[in-house]
């Protein structure tokens, strides 16, 4: 009941106390993402800076390929920090794993940017950076499925895609943040500066920014859905093992959707860059501008379709954009090749067309999976689909313009995973708006049902 001049309602408390909720939620579950992301683009587009420090040859081709191989064995590792980390995470909770990647991956940053290089210390330099990128990538293994969990929830049920979208904006915000400092490096510093000191700043600068998101997470409760698994005393104690018994489904169905990520991703925001100045002939300048407008794009966009997929669900949103991948993106390739016009258009829809696509996917994955196994889950579809499909994009594209004389080549390429996650997504039903607890979260018996209901919400929903 309201009196006049009796202030805020019930209602608009509870509505204020869950915009701040959200906000808390959504600050400690991306800033881990977005350290990752920046760490990323900065060794990427460090390379042949860090190649010089690290790797000195008289063959520079030899020192780069060195460096990207430590960048692929980042990777590698990264299936084995998702079965560590997504097992941790669903036994002793979600804030203790993030704080626990963060805690490493900010270190191994730091290591690096500290790291003495081959001049002073030999062999010992690359060594010890291929072992603190391990370290790197086992941490990395464990991020997404501890931060999509947490946000999943965290989030209050009827803004949850808008909630876990914002996983994705620090991704975007990291990449957009490591480039740019790398611009500021590259024009700001001459080429013995930069190899003798200026390398070091993007890594140093990560560390402090991990320090800050350590403190936030170490802040944080723990979600109420992992705490009702803890007042029921039935966190598991095999959730790896259980996620295989009894929810392989599930581990599919979310392979699918990510899958259908993860390759656009790569092409359309890595690989892109290289396809304009090799295939197209044009300037560096120009693919890097266009990159950095489909990442603003994105930016813009990616939260407004985690908002659509909670009016409408994320079934319409993650069908629509996969199914105008499958159906426009070899006329997107068709449309680059008429000019830089044709290029700008192409390029922006097809971010726009990822940009739905990552609003979507890790939401609707997070609710496939009951609590008891949701982070194992996430954790193992994520890394091991990335390191199966995302790192070979660039290189697979390349092979395959060279073999078939073809620029359409990615068009055909991008179909295929297109097709199969339009397969994952509509052998799912609808989750939009339902409970993240299940009755076997309750129980501690796992039931292998499904786990959606068709009208979107679960039996005995909680209010």
């Amino acid at each position: 009941m309201r009196t006049r001049n009796s202030g805020a309602t019930t209602t608009d408390v509870e509505a204020a106390t869950d915009v701040i909720s959200l906000r808390r939620s959504v600050a400690a579950g991306a800033v881990g993402v977005f350290v990752h992301w920046f760490d990323w683009a900065a060794y990427a587009y460090l390379a042949g800076t860090v190649a010089t420090v690290f790797f000195p040859s008289d063959d520079s081709t030899s020192g780069l390929l060195a460096v990207f191989g430590v960048f692929a064995v980042s990777f590698g590792i990264r299936p084995i920090g998702a079965l560590v980390f997504g097992s941790l995470g669903d036994r002793i909770g979600r804030k203790r794993t993030l704080s626990l990647v963060i805690f490493t991956m900010s270190g191994a940053t730091l290591g690096i940017g500290l790291l003495p290089g081959y001049a002073s210390i030999g062999v010992a330099a690359p060594v010890i950076l291929v072992l603190l990128r391990l370290v790197q990538g086992f941490a990395a293994g464990g991020e997404f499925g501890s931060a999509a969990s947490f946000l999943a929830e965290s989030a209050p049920r009827r803004r949850r895609g808008f909630g876990v979208s914002w996983l994705e904006v620090g991704s975007l915000l990291g990449f957009l943040a490591g480039s740019f400092v790398f611009l500021l490096l590259s024009t700001g510093l001459d080429e013995s500066r930069l190899t003798s000191w200026g390398w070091r700043i993007p890594f140093l600068i990560a560390a402090p920014l991990g320090i800050i998101g350590f403190i936030i997470r170490t802040k944080i409760e723990d979600t109420p859905e992992y705490r009702a698994l803890e007042a029921n005393d039935t966190a598991p104690r095999s959730p790896v093992r259980e996620l295989l018994r009894s929810h392989k489904r599930e581990l599919l169905q979310a392979a699918g959707l990510m899958t259908a990520m993860h390759v656009p991703f790569y092409a359309v925001l890595t690989y892109l860059v290289t396809y304009q100045t090799d295939n197209l002939g044009h300037s560096a300048d120009s693919a890097a501008l266009l990159s950095t407008a489909i990442s603003l794009l994105g930016l813009a966009l990616v939260p407004l379709f985690g908002l659509l997929s909670d009016r409408v669900g994320r079934k319409p949103v993650f069908v629509g954009a996969t199914a105008a991948l499958l159906v426009l993106s070899t006329p997107a390739f068709a449309l680059m090749r008429t000019g830089l016009a044709g290029t700008w258009i192409a390029g922006l829809l097809l971010g726009a067309i990822l940009a739905a696509i990552l609003g979507t996917y890790a939401v609707w994955s997070a609710e496939v999976f009951p609590t008891r196994t949701r982070q194992s889950g996430l954790s193992i579809s994520y890394n091991l689909t990335a390191a199966l499909f995302a790192g070979t994009v660039p290189y697979l594209m390349t092979m395959l313009i060279s073999a078939t004389g073809s620029t359409l080549v990615p068009g055909p390429y991008l179909m295929v995973f297109a097709a199969g996650g339009l397969i994952a997504a509509l052998s799912l039903r609808e989750t939009a708006g339902s409970t993240l607890l299940r009755p076997e979260d309750v129980s501690g018996t796992p039931s292998g049902t499904p786990a959606e209901t068709p009208s979107g919400t679960q039996q005995g929903e909680a209010a």
